[in-house]
């Protein structure tokens, strides 16, 4: 990884108008000092209570006038964290070839003050302007009691997280031109979702790409694997092409299912080689929860459950599962949705499809079913937790050996059991054929990297499970959403109750031919409703 230069701003010309009630209006130019005293010199009185619109007006007005002047440490005296301000103010300055600097506030939200910022990035040569927008939070001080900045790393720039960097000079890695499996390109602009996947195959694929570097503004993450961020091109650097297994029409089925939902992500993969075709999410903090979330997954993890029955012999698929009103385990009482009836000559596949609790629970009680049960089905089975190395950061699915009451809940999807949709695409892929194959966004052959590997299911429940999904999706809970999906279809509902929220978080999983996909969408209520949707839409597209 080549070593950047640390960006800053610096001072220059520097105009601040600000609005708001007791705000006023003024103009400041580069020499105003912080007022007040000198850093250290704290108020002879400890105030109490929000800082009022007065207090919020001279704190903004000198923290900008120290900062576009460039003095980091005067800056940093202006925040509740000095030290922390102070090395990132710095290092913006120093190493930022960042001139010409003007700040200019907006109007306050009560202590909240949204500002802009113009400047020159300047660098062997090559200029640029650079702008942006960011906001701070002037806050009251608990031990002095002053008005101060609320420091956050996002004030200096709003793709600033903790420990990250500004850094100007060579790029980190060189640029790449991803493309699909169809050849296809696939940028940003077409496929927003795919921002940060493709930064992370640019930090990690990008040299192995053959591509060279160009001279960059970017943000570098803490977190290595997580790549870099670019924020401004000084010179183009010559991409490198990197072939991924993504399917342009899945994703673009895939951008467009998720953005009708706020707060939703769908993974789809091939359920013959593992390989990803489609990664989206629609969320205002931008995380790939498609791939790094952990959720309680709801009633989708009774796939994972019902192969753990049927392995250990407890039951099959058209064994008995009576599903009563309640059921108690532990002295925890538990329920099944509000109106489903109960049926106690219920069959494991009537229970599956209608998405019974209390069956799921009354059996995990039965011989041979212990603590660590469902752990081994989750990992030796369907490969989960088994350190995946997608080609890309993810998250691989959590089941832990769970005592007591969990024990219950986590064949139900809820308890300590934690999932993300790419988790639950792979699981549904298993269902279909009986192979575990880690999934991949960058085919093996690119690095030789070592796969994740799972013994499977045994043919026999294979197709116990491939006959509940079918009929989840043709007369079940899923029946909604996959009505007029034609060939070989499945699928499984999910509802997660979350404490703290009116609505449960919706899940949903299926399977189409040679695609299985996976969706969640926080706080959409029953799996049918919002992720159902979602899952079929990308079904539809197919690879």
């Amino acid at each position: 990884m080549r070593k950047g230069v640390k960006v800053t701003l610096v001072g220059g010309v520097f105009a601040v108008m600000v609005g708001g009630a007791g705000y006023g209006a003024y103009n400041l130019v580069n020499g105003v000092t912080g007022g007040g005293g000198s850093p250290g010199a704290g108020p002879k009185t400890v105030k109490a209570g929000p800082p009022t619109s007065g207090e919020i007006g001279e704190t903004t007005k000198k923290f900008f006038a120290a900062w576009a002047k460039g003095d980091a440490r005067q800056a940093s005296y202006y925040t509740n964290n000095a030290e922390a301000a102070s090395t990132l103010l710095t290092g913006y300055r120093e190493d930022a070839h960042l001139t010409k600097v003007k700040l200019v506030p907006g109007k306050a939200t009560g202590a909240v003050v949204p500002f802009s910022v113009e400047a020159t990035v300047s660098y062997k040569g090559k200029t640029e302007p650079f702008a942006y927008d960011s906001e701070l939070t002037v806050v009251r001080g608990k031990t002095t009691g002053r008005a101060l900045v609320d420091w956050q790393p996002s004030v200096v720039h709003p793709d600033l997280e903790r420990d990250d960097t500004l850094e100007t000079g060579e790029a980190a890695a060189p640029p790449v031109q991803a493309v699909d499996r169809h050849d296809q390109v696939l940028d940003r602009k077409a496929y927003p979702s795919l921002g940060p996947v493709l930064d992370q195959l640019r930090a990690k694929y990008g040299d192995e790409a053959g591509g060279t570097p160009g001279i960059e503004l970017y943000v570098r993450r803490a977190d290595e694997d997580a790549g870099t961020k670019t924020l401004l091109t000084l010179s183009k650097g010559k991409a490198g092409r990197l072939k991924t297994t993504l399917s342009a029409p899945a994703q673009r089925a895939a951008e467009k299912a998720v953005a009708q939902h706020p707060e939703s992500s769908v993974v789809a993969v091939q359920p013959s080689s593992g390989e990803v075709l489609a990664v989206a999410n629609h969320r205002e903090d931008a995380f790939n929860a498609a791939f790094e979330g952990k959720l309680a997954p709801g009633s989708t993890m009774k796939i994972v459950s019902a192969a753990m029955l049927i392995d250990k012999g407890v039951t099959k698929a058209s064994g008995p599962a009576p599903c009563p009103d309640f059921a108690v385990w532990q002295g925890r009482r538990i329920t099944n949705l509000t109106g489903m009836a109960p049926n106690e000559s219920a069959t494991l596949s009537e229970s599956f499809a209608r998405s019974c609790n209390t069956a799921f629970v009354k059996l995990v009680d039965e011989d041979g079913i212990s603590d660590e049960s469902l752990t081994e089905e989750a990992q030796q089975g369907f490969g989960l937790g088994l350190d995946w190395k997608v080609g890309v950061t993810t998250t691989d699915g959590s089941v832990p050996a769970s005592p007591g009451p969990d024990r219950a809940m986590n064949v139900i999807g809820q308890g300590q059991v934690q999932m993300n949709p790419l988790n639950m695409a792979s699981v549904t892929a298993t269902a279909m054929t009986g192979a575990f194959r880690q999934p991949v966004i960058v085919p093996r052959a690119m690095d030789d990297r070592e796969l994740a590997q799972a013994r499977g299911l045994p043919a026999a429940t294979v197709g116990q499970l491939r006959q509940m999904m079918n009929r989840t999706a043709v007369s079940g809970t899923g029946a909604g959403a996959m009505a007029g999906l034609s060939g070989r279809i499945g699928a499984k509902t999910g509802s997660a109750e979350v404490t703290g929220q009116e609505k449960p978080n919706s899940w949903f999983t299926g399977y189409r031919e040679d695609v299985a996909a996976a969706a969640v969408a926080q706080e959409g209520g029953h799996g049918g409703d919002t992720a159902g949707p979602i899952v079929a839409a990308v079904l539809a597209a197919g690879s």
